[in-house]
């Protein structure tokens, strides 16, 4: 008889280790290793393992690779085919990730029931049938092609995919998937990544679009092993705010399109509901008396948007002062605070400073700078800005207004918006051709003259 062999695993990286230690030396947690029973499957008599059709791939020359823009799939929802990077790609495995109950199951449930035209396998580990079913008399479901299949086993699941022949493949989640390969327990780092290889194996081999929902560690991370997101082709992580009824939709990963587009979409009692033009709800009404308050023009993806960004600066009261921010990097703003004080004299290492992104959305884009800048500039002063004036250049070491790209879009979003004037960098040559779209542009080289011309 065989021994059984074990090997030890860190529940938070997937490193692997012959014994147990305390502390991960690839991650540097404490206390994440867990043993588990390892025991990998005979191949079968057809060549792959338990019935894995085999390769037929051979080495070929480059230049002997014909290759086309590949087929997709186009969903009922403009949003998700722009996250996806323009549609579905066949034989694609996008991992879907986000907090419990933010939406996930209930996004891919609508795409699954709007698919007229397709035969969609939507296969559950969490919830029952009925309960499926009562989710998707709830959005309106119009797909009759649209089976639902309760099952963890991941061979059950083979088997059933290779039956129903489907032309999509949802796993809501890969973390109840267990494979009869390994002995370990459902939702270990050994049986996420076994699990996602196979189906990954397939996919690919059936030429099938397979979507995996992953669940988060409290750190916001995609639980499991860190290879489960470079197997796979696209990683979407969605997010939101509960205060909020607005959902986001990120693209972390895409091997067929940008990796930074973004889709919105607001839930319902009927379900999620797509924002068109996401700048009208990131900026709320508008008073010409309140200070602290600028508006950025940003760019996710391909897509401007124009965001508020809210700040308010006040005497310490505690005597250390406090630097907070949400959805912005605070050490960004202790950057740009520094940068103010520095080279501008503004004394504000003595009060506190607070910065908001209204709406709930995080941003990183380097054309924020100036409007947090101009926004803790009005509350310093308790002078408002304009209403109808927005902002988009990064802030440099020096005081220096930086040039950010694509600045046309970014001036054509906010003339479409009915502002009136925009302030960019002096450096940003292209601006001239957008003066037809009715907005005054000006430019700016440093932050003093973004002080003269705002107070």
């Amino acid at each position: 008889m065989a021994k059984t062999q074990t090997r030890y695993y860190c529940q938070n990286c997937g490193a692997q280790s012959s014994q147990w230690m305390g502390k991960c030396t690839s991650c540097g947690e404490w206390n994440t290793y867990v043993e588990e029973v390892v025991e990998k499957a005979r191949p079968s008599a057809a060549g792959g393992q338990r019935g894995r059709p085999a390769s037929r791939s051979a080495p070929r020359k480059i230049r002997d690779i014909s290759f086309s823009k590949e087929k997709r799939i186009m969903t009922r929802s403009a949003e998700l085919n722009r996250v996806l990077g323009g549609g579905l790609v066949y034989g694609s495995v996008v991992l879907v990730g986000g907090e419990p109950g933010i939406g996930k199951s209930t996004l891919l449930l609508q795409m699954s029931v709007a698919l007229t035209t397709q035969k969609v396998l939507y296969i559950s580990g969490e919830e029952s049938e009925e309960q499926i079913r009562m989710r998707a008399e709830r959005i309106g479901y119009s797909n009759e092609s649209c089976y639902i299949l309760t099952e963890t086993d991941l061979d059950s699941i083979i088997m059933q995919i290779k039956t129903l022949q489907p032309d999509m493949v949802i796993i809501d989640s890969v973390q109840t998937l267990h494979s009869q390969a390994l002995e370990s327990a459902a939702g270990s780092v050994s049986q996420i990544r076994e699990c996602a290889s196979e189906l990954q194996q397939y996919a690919k081999y059936y030429n099938i679009p397979v979507f995996l929902v992953g669940h988060i560690t409290k750190e916001g991370n995609l639980a499991g092993p860190k290879v489960l997101e470079h197997m796979v082709d696209t990683v979407l992580q969605f997010e939101g705010d509960r205060n909020y009824g607005y959902r986001i939709l990120r693209t972390l990963k895409n091997r067929f399109g940008s990796a930074s587009e973004l889709g919105i979409f607001e839930m319902h009692s009927s379900g999620l509901r797509e924002v068109t033009n996401p700048s009208e709800i990131l900026l709320s009404q508008q008073n010409n008396d309140l200070s602290g308050v600028a508006i950025s023009a940003t760019i996710e993806g391909i897509r401007p948007i124009l965001i508020e960004v809210q700040a308010l600066v006040s005497s310490a009261a505690y005597g250390t002062p406090q630097r907070s921010a949400t959805g912005f990097d605070v050490r960004r703003l202790n950057m740009l605070l520094a940068v103010l004080e520095k080279r501008n004299g503004f004394r504000l290492g003595v009060k506190d400073v607070f910065l908001n992104i209204a709406g709930g959305i995080k941003v990183d884009d380097p054309a924020i700078d100036l409007a947090v800048v101009a926004a803790v500039l009005s509350s310093n002063e308790d002078i408002a800005l304009n209403n109808k004036t927005c902002f988009a250049a990064e802030v440099g070491l020096s005081g220096e207004i930086r040039s950010v790209n694509k600045i046309g879009q970014r001036i054509s979003e906010a003339a479409k918006l009915g502002f009136e004037t925009i302030y960019i960098s002096k450096h940003n040559t292209k601006h001239q051709e957008h003066k037809k779209d009715g907005i005054r542009i000006k430019t700016l080289e440093t932050i003093r003259e973004l002080y003269l011309n705002l107070f």
